[in-house]
């Protein structure tokens, strides 16, 4: 089994990284800064729970040297959503010759695109639940205990890739899933995660901030209510064990917690505005959703990208 990443950086180089240390064959389809790094200093990660890792040489190479390639089992595609078309072309050759793709991109909208551009058969679904970031020097950081990876098709079959890839993480530290109700779990975390994200990035504060607040965790909890519905009216019930763990976190005034997003937004970088906040958003008014917290969040979103275009930030 061939596997290529599309990116090394904090959860292609993770994942893809592991596999490597574990004897599967990786590549990495980068930017020329990212391989000019690899060359010099190979693929490192640094875990505290987990083990340190360095390859010092890693197969690598630029879409100028795409046609090159042999042929690919299984693409990882970790890009931000504002990067989804550019990498689609990167990865159209090696789809175009047999690949399947596992997205690990944030929310659900993805897929749409992707099942749109390639036969959805050639398309998993996927999440990933892990907290690393890219340092300046390209090693990549595992923050905490968080390696997990869950997969599957579409439609629930299982074939032998899928089992294949599940195989190769069994040989690492990551803990991966086959999941046949894949979609019923990305839409658990969308729940979660468009809950999270348009709730600090409106308040511009941690879960704990925004819950010590006399209005705070109703807001939340309403806003989380607000996703359930909408995941319910989709098809994909949310358990009683999920909410509750939610109902928890949006009571806890200590809670340090933010979306990714809301930090992206904090250093004046691109956000993933539409693809999750405008995705839930336009999910409402399709479902005919009172929603207006939400639309409020989208809105203060996308006036930030406004802002940020016209460079008043």
């Amino acid at each position: 089994m061939r596997v290529l990443s599309l990116g090394a950086g904090a959860i292609g180089g993770y994942y893809g990284g592991r596999l490597i240390e574990a004897g599967a064959d990786v590549s990495f389809l980068v930017r020329p800064e990212r391989l000019k790094k690899l060359h010099e200093n190979g693929l490192r990660i640094e875990s505290a729970a987990y083990g340190d890792f360095t390859a010092p040489k890693v197969q690598a190479f630029t879409a100028e040297a795409a046609k090159d390639q042999q042929p690919f089992d299984i693409v990882l595609l970790t890009c931000k959503a504002y990067d989804l078309p550019s990498a689609i072309e990167a990865i159209a050759p090696f789809v175009e010759r047999g690949a399947t793709i596992l997205p690990l991109l944030n929310g659900i909208a993805h897929l749409d695109i992707l099942n749109a551009r390639f036969s959805q058969a050639q398309i998993w679904g996927g999440l990933a639940k892990i907290a690393a970031t890219l340092r300046p020097d390209g090693t990549i950081q595992h923050l905490n205990d968080w390696r997990y990876i869950t997969f599957g098709a579409q439609d629930g079959t299982v074939d032998a890739r899928l089992t294949a890839l599940k195989a190769a993480f069994d040989r690492t530290s990551v803990v991966a899933t086959l999941a046949t109700d894949v979609m019923a779990r990305m839409w658990e975390k969308f729940v979660h995660l468009a809950t999270v994200a348009s709730m600090t990035c409106l308040m511009r504060a941690s879960v704990g901030e925004i819950a010590r607040t006399p209005l705070g965790t109703k807001l939340m909890l309403d806003m989380f209510q607000t996703m359930v519905e909408m995941a319910h009216r989709t098809g994909y019930s949310v358990s009683e064990t999920f909410q509750k763990e939610y109902h928890e976190l949006f009571a806890n005034r200590k809670s340090g917690y933010t979306a990714s997003m809301l930090r992206d937004l904090e250093k004046g970088g691109p956000i993933e505005a539409d693809h999750i906040i405008g995705f839930a958003n336009a999910k409402a008014v399709e479902l005919d959703i009172n929603a207006p917290v939400l639309a409020a969040a989208y809105t203060h979103l996308k006036a930030y990208e406004e802002r940020r275009a016209a460079g008043r930030l």
